[in-house]
């Protein structure tokens, strides 16, 4: 079998270089993965383009739920263009109705502008109340992929969900499991499907010199950050590599 195709998101420019050199195929670029991801800023979007390989770009204007308006539409459709400028491959939206539901024309019209880029759809299927419905109409726009935890907080509880929208996809569109995706669960994970791709941000939480440095002027842990663990990419990359 050819090697599963491995995407790291990430939120730092170190953190893709990171990615890229210790076996990522591909790069989803964001900005505060804290909170789900949002859009990565024009000078994250042109370094990273220069690192060699495709990258997706998240168009998210802000974190929380899904639904946005026509003003939050006009911001994305500038995104998606400096997406374009700054050489991104694809970009990665999700739009919703209040009742979870795809908001297909919204999606219509941020992909239609996207016109010649790839275009992945989030975890915004994950809050869809009919994710056969919401396989359809992904396919029925022309998207390339779902991100999906099968519904669940992470890929291997919701592994029996992910399977069944992979059945029902029949090929006919990528589905790419994410979550807490490390070689043990992917282990797991593929005993009960096949996919061509995960996705995966191998993050680590790590402290601050500041706490170290001058305690009395970091208060609690505000300075604490994830960032992209090289060894865990090459882990999982070695991982899938040993497969194919």
């Amino acid at each position: 079998m050819s090697k599963i195709t491995f995407e790291v998101c990430v939120d730092t420019i170190q953190g893709a270089i990171d990615a890229v050199n210790n076996g990522a195929d591909r790069i989803e670029l964001c900005d505060a993965l804290g909170i789900g991801g949002t859009t990565p800023s024009a000078g994250l979007m042109q370094r990273a383009a220069k690192l060699g390989k495709p990258i997706y770009a998240m168009i998210r204007p802000r974190g929380g739920d899904f639904i946005f308006n026509f003003e939050d539409m006009d911001v994305m459709m500038h995104d998606i263009d400096t997406c374009r400028r700054y050489g991104m491959a694809g970009i990665v939206i999700g739009i919703t109705h209040e009742n979870g539901a795809l908001d297909v024309p919204k999606l219509e019209k941020l992909i239609n502008h996207a016109e010649g880029l790839g275009v992945t759809l989030h975890r915004a299927f994950d809050v869809t109340p009919d994710t056969s419905e919401a396989l359809e109409q992904a396919i029925e726009l022309g998207i390339e992929r779902i991100l999906t935890s099968g519904q669940r907080e992470t890929a291997l509880e919701g592994a029996l969900k992910i399977k069944s929208v992979i059945d029902q996809a029949d090929g006919r569109i990528s589905i790419m499991p994410c979550s807490k995706i490390n070689p043990p669960n992917v282990e797991a994970l593929f005993k009960i499907f096949s996919v061509i791709e995960i996705h995966s941000s191998c993050r680590t939480l790590v402290g601050s010199p500041y706490t170290e440095n001058a305690p009395s002027m970091a208060p609690g842990d505000d300075f604490s950050r994830h960032i992209t663990d090289p060894k865990k990419v090459k882990a999982l990359s070695d991982y899938l590599s040993s497969l194919a």
